[in-house]
């Protein structure tokens, strides 16, 4: 015999359960641009990541499907350039290729990664088709999670986009390699209709992180954002993942901290050369120490020769002549 009050208690309480105020419960998050979560949204969803790529890029055609690609691009090179992976590899329809990277700090190597990287996405092309004719667009999209542009007139610029183009008439293009660098701490949203998606993915990469106590309504209102906060949400990892994660967030920050050193050492010791053998002279000088400091930091942290010169910028042979 069914007890009728507690039935009835029953339903009352999941009444009161479903109009509480969500925005009182708290609820944990991991930051979407740790390694771990940015490929758990992008790399595992082709909806999310093809949101993402035609809300970023200016393309004539959006992209409609994918297919995932993987492994290394560069695995025949030498020691300094193996084991260049990119976050996330794709093919659509269409046959063009995109990377897309996330970055959580800036060095000036990294750009002529993501050249070599687009590079020989575009020319493995040949392994199946010899007519240059058939070549399809490679698309590299970067996310920095860091300012590397920071001359006056770029201080508000955080979307860059590079392409190959006549110097006297831009509109003429060579058309095959394409390059988007999105500097994410200079983005600001204006909650422009026409850039709805865009921002909306910028602001989930921006303001979604473990601090995070309420999503905002706008993100719980796009099916695709709503679905990306819920792969963020701490309790759908694993301890293993989590701990993998919090790794690579001390790992990040190690590095950072390196890095922020070395530049004030570096600089310190430009200045000071400077006074004695021209200015200019000096700041190379100050460049090259700083990439050193970065290197042999990098190997007392139990880093490889390979792995500092990654890094630092420096050739294999330059840190083992230090």
């Amino acid at each position: 015999m069914i007890n009728f009050r507690i039935f009835f208690a029953s339903i009352k309480e999941i009444d009161l359960l479903c109009n509480t105020n969500l925005s009182l419960i708290t609820l944990n998050y991991l930051d979407p641009k740790n390694d771990l979560t940015f490929k758990r949204v992008f790399g595992e969803h082709k909806h999310l990541c093809i949101s993402l790529i035609n809300s970023m890029l200016p393309l004539e055609n959006p992209v409609v499907a994918i297919e995932y690609q993987t492994g290394e691009l560069i695995p025949e090179l030498t020691e300094v350039l193996r084991n260049t992976i990119v976050d996330i590899r794709c093919t659509d329809s269409a046959n063009r290729q995109f990377l897309v990277e996330m970055q959580m700090y800036w060095n000036e190597s990294f750009r002529s990664r993501v050249l070599l990287n687009a590079s020989k996405a575009y020319v493995k092309q040949l392994d199946r088709t010899e007519k240059f004719r058939l070549l399809k667009p490679v698309y590299a999209l970067t996310f920095v999670n860091d300012t590397f542009e920071k001359s006056p007139e770029m201080k508000n610029e955080y979307f860059h986009h590079y392409k190959i183009v006549n110097i006297n008439n831009t509109e003429k293009q060579i058309e095959g390699l394409e390059f988007f660098f999105v500097e994410l701490p200079k983005f600001k949203p204006l909650d422009r209709v026409e850039k709805k998606l865009h921002e909306l993915w910028l602001r989930f990469l921006t303001e979604v992180d473990e601090n995070t106590e309420e999503i905002p309504g706008e993100f719980l209102e796009n099916e695709h954002i709503r679905e990306a906060v819920g792969y963020v949400e701490k309790g759908a990892y694993t301890k293993a993942q989590l701990d993998a994660y919090d790794k690579r967030k001390i790992d990040t920050m190690t590095v950072t901290g390196m890095l922020d050193d070395a530049l004030e050492k570096g600089e310190a010791i430009g200045l000071e050369k400077g006074e004695a053998i021209g200015l200019e002279k000096g700041k190379a000088i100050g460049e090259q120490k700083k990439a050193g400091y970065v290197a042999l930091k990098a190997i007392e942290m139990g880093m490889t020769v390979d792995d500092a010169s990654k890094l630092s910028g420096l050739t294999i042979e330059q840190i083992n002549d230090m």
